[in-house]
Parts: structure tokens; C-alpha cells; sequence
């Protein structure tokens, strides 16, 4: 009999050796799991609460564009900026002292207007400004905070003309000498081959030349139809040099702004490219 007692008891011993270590290995992993499972899900959802609310704002910065509505009704231009989700675009990065430079030239790019719209609410600008009837281009110039942003023409008709083919082909100026009540502006045209860098040169009465909107002065570049928009700013304040790049072969209208005796004058030439 004691044999057979001391034979159960050692059994026994060996079956709660066994079951405590088996518990204690699995009970000793099992928190670490259960740990770790809900740390990852705590730590990845709040990455992606961060992703979600903070990131996915960071998202649309990045890669969002920017949809900007122009309308004119009775003398007065209404812009409105929103995102791809109808939200207001209203962080926008001063350029030039202004938030928002609009340019408008009407069909046969004989007309040229270069206006700043004031801000009137959240991704809203306004501006009075009367124009003749006739079919126009209007070109919303602005620097979205991380948002990329295109400048590209919005067409439309005052007088509810329509579109039309008519317009006058572009002729390339013979000389390169304009004046403008009464102040003479020459240009000089590094090259005029596409694809290459290009310097503009502007030959004036300096004396009398004065900042404007933070530069020497402003140039605004047209392809012929009016499709390609090139808003060019010179190196420095004091001299009105401006580099630039035709991509295409073609023929351009260049509009040159400078503030000399307090009066801002536009020089308007037309190059060929080749």
C-alpha cells in the first residue's frame, strides 16, 4: 500500500508540475499578447485618427487642386476658391503684396487688365470693374498654402457675345521701342529660340522708376491663343531685368508693367520664338 501511495502521490506531483508550468508559460505570454494586440490597435488607430484628421488634411494639401469660379455680373468680378471637397481654399501666400492678382485680356489680346480683387469672405475676392462687351479670358493668379494650384484660363462674354475664330493672328513686332504717355521703354530679347532660358531686358528712364507691388516691375506672357500664362517678376527691386522660358515654339504677347512719377504704364510687345 505504500508503495502504491507513494507511486499516486509522485504521479500527482508530476501532473500539477506539469499543469503549472504549462499555465504559467501560457498565462505568462498571453498578457504580452493581448498587450501587444491592443497596443497595436491603440497606437494604430490613433495613427490613423492622426492620418484621418490631421494627415488626410495634409493629404489634400499636398495633391489637391484648387477649382476657382470667376463671374461677372454688371461691372462686378466675384472669385470664389474651393477644394476638391467644396470647402473654401482661404490660406493663400501673399505674393507680391497681394493675395490675388487677376488678369484679364479680351479675345484679340488688345485689351489687358491686371487687377487685385479684395478678399470679402472665406475663399470669396470682389472687384468693380467695368468691361466693354465682348468675349475674354480671365487668368486667377494665387499661391494656395499647401496646395498645388495651376493657372489656367477661364473664358467668358460680357454682352453675351459668343466665342469666336475671328480673332486677329498675332503679328511679331519690327522693333522692340514703345512709348507709353510719353515714357519710352526698349526691349532686348536675349534669344528667341524655345527651350532655352531667356533674359528680357528693359531699357527706361530709371530715375523716375519706382517699385511696384515689391519688384522693378511686372512682365505677363500670352501664347497666341491665350492658353499658356507666364507671370514673370525680375531678380531684384532695382533693375528691371526678367528670365524666362518659352517651351514652344510660337508667337507671344508680352505685357511689361513699371510705375514711374507714380503712374503704373503697360508696354505690350509681340516676338516670334522659334
Amino acid at each position: 500500500m505504500k508503495k502504491w501511495a507513494i507511486t499516486a502521490v509522485v504521479y500527482l506531483l508530476v501532473v500539477i508540475g506539469t499543469y503549472t508550468v504549462y499555465d504559467s508559460f501560457f498565462k505568462k505570454d498571453e498578457p504580452h499578447g493581448e498587450a501587444s494586440s491592443h497596443e497595436t490597435v491603440e497606437k494604430g488607430s490613433g495613427h490613423n485618427e492622426t492620418s484621418n484628421g490631421h494627415g488626410h488634411d495634409k493629404g489634400e494639401n499636398r495633391s489637391g487642386d484648387v477649382k476657382a469660379d470667376f463671374n461677372y455680373n454688371d461691372g462686378k468680378i466675384t472669385i470664389t476658391l474651393n477644394d476638391p471637397n467644396g470647402k473654401p481654399v482661404d490660406e493663400l501666400e501673399a505674393n507680391h503684396e497681394k493675395l490675388l492678382h487677376l488678369i484679364v485680356v479680351n479675345e484679340h489680346l488688345d485689351e489687358y487688365y491686371h487687377l487685385h480683387p479684395v478678399k470679402v469672405g472665406a475663399g470669396k475676392f470682389e472687384i468693380s470693374h467695368e468691361l466693354k462687351d465682348g468675349v475674354y479670358k480671365a487668368f486667377i493668379d494665387i499661391k494656395p498654402v499647401k496646395l498645388n494650384y495651376e493657372v489656367t484660363p477661364l473664358a467668358f462674354n460680357v454682352g453675351g457675345q459668343g466665342e469666336s475664330d475671328n480673332h486677329a493672328e498675332l503679328k511679331a513686332d519690327e522693333t522692340f521701342v514703345k512709348t507709353v504717355d510719353g515714357k519710352t521703354t526698349e526691349m532686348d530679347v536675349s534669344s528667341f529660340e524655345a527651350g532655352k532660358p531667356i533674359t528680357l531686358t528693359f531699357k527706361l528712364d530709371e530715375k523716375t522708376l519706382k517699385p511696384y507691388l515689391g519688384a522693378a516691375g511686372h512682365v505677363v506672357i500670352l501664347d497666341e491663343e491665350a492658353n499658356q500664362y507666364l507671370h514673370v517678376h525680375p531678380h531684384n527691386e532695382e533693375k528691371p531685368i526678367f528670365e524666362t522660358q518659352f517651351d514652344l515654339p510660337g508667337k507671344y504677347k508680352i505685357w511689361a508693367e513699371f510705375k514711374q512719377n507714380g503712374k503704373v504704364r503697360v508696354f505690350s510687345y509681340v516676338i516670334e520664338v522659334k
